[in-house]
């Protein structure tokens, strides 16, 4: 029986939307601003539009799981990004709780 597209597309977008959350602050254990952060992501296969990346990034940064701090690099200006000593231990929790669900739809699936 066929997938309704709109349907899976809808589905597979609420699976991606926690993910990349703990993606990000994975990623930001390391200083990164934004397009190394996305380019580091899409390396890993978690490729993110940056219409989706920086307003999680400010989201994330509201909730103060994250530091950033505009600086000039190559006469440019960037916003670096890193976990805040919240954002850590947040990033620690999220991280037993994915692989225990990880775990169990492994044996689900």
């Amino acid at each position: 029986m066929p997938v309704d597209d709109e349907l899976y597309e809808s589905m597979r977008l609420e699976l991606r939307r926690g993910s990349l959350v703990l993606a990000v602050l994975a990623c930001l254990r390391t200083e990164r601003y934004g397009y190394t952060l996305r380019q580091a992501l899409a390396a890993d296969g978690l490729e993110m539009e940056e219409s989706t990346l920086y307003p999680l990034l400010r989201r994330l940064e509201s909730q103060g799981l994250l530091l950033s701090e505009w600086r000039e690099e190559e006469k440019r200006k960037k916003r670096f990004y890193v976990l805040s000593p919240m954002g850590v231990t947040m990033l620690a929790r999220l991280s037993v709780e994915w692989r225990g669900i990880n775990a169990s739809l492994d044996k689900i699936l």
